[in-house]
């Protein structure tokens, strides 16, 4: 597969992993040295392997994320979720309570302010 083509593959994964919003999550990209990379590898290669879901990679990388206290990367990865209809409400709250505990209280903080300001990102998405 060529460059170009596995640009667009990864183009059309990130429209799949983040919905509407992965236009903001692009332009932000355009900040990091590694674009291609992650389009054209991450995207393109690993998140477009079938062997688990769409929702299962998802959590992964939100636990991964919220072990890191990034609540800017968080609230990117529950965004695309709630517009993905991924998880629900009562899903994203027991989120923080089971990662305080492998986490800390820090993380977990951090990953309940990601989530909550990916619900105000979808809401202004669904409009």
């Amino acid at each position: 597969m060529s460059n170009k083509e596995k640009w667009n593959k990864g183009l059309e994964i990130v429209d799949a992993v983040y919905g509407p919003t992965s236009q903001s999550m692009m332009a932000g990209m355009n900040e990091i040295p590694f674009v291609a990379e992650t389009v054209e590898h991450v995207f393109a290669d690993i998140w477009a392997r079938p062997a688990l879901s769409m929702r299962d990679k998802r959590l992964l990388v939100i636990g991964a994320t919220a072990m890191l206290g990034r609540p800017d990367l968080i609230e990117v990865q529950v965004a695309g979720a709630i517009v993905n209809g991924e998880l629900t409400e009562e899903q994203l709250a027991d989120l923080p309570l089971l990662m305080l505990f492998y986490s800390g209280a820090g993380n977990a903080t951090a990953l309940h302010r990601g989530i909550l300001a990916a619900k105000a990102r979808a809401a202004t998405l669904k409009g």
